[in-house]
């Protein structure tokens, strides 16, 4: 496997980068909007609401949890997930310097 030079980007390049690629899916777009419609800890629900498989829901799970946009919590055999709060507001804000910069003051094209 080759070296994806990831060092070689800002830390603030290297975090939009990881945000963006947990939004990359639409199903990782339809849990989040899930568990922001609920404003609560969810546990099985998550797979009753969308037309994905256990195995499936689960790893766009763990994708959005290593991003750190949600965290969860272990209650007996279940998982309850919910919005990280702190990386949340982190999200935002990096993505939103990213959108803010350009001003489209010069038209190029």
């Amino acid at each position: 496997m080759g070296l994806t030079k990831t060092e070689e980007f800002t830390i603030k390049q290297n975090k939009i980068a990881k945000y963006a690629k947990a939004l990359s899916h639409p199903a990782r777009v339809a849990i989040l909007e899930l568990l922001i419609k609920k404003q609560s800890c969810i546990c099985g629900d998550i797979v009753e609401e969308l037309p994905l498989s256990q195995s499936t829901v689960s790893q766009h799970l763990k994708e959005l949890k290593e991003a750190g946009l949600i965290k969860g919590d272990i209650e007996g055999a279940k998982v309850c997930y919910c919005i990280d709060e702190k990386e949340w507001e982190n999200a935002k804000s990096y993505l939103n310097n990213v959108f803010n910069a350009f001003t489209n003051k010069v038209k190029c094209c």
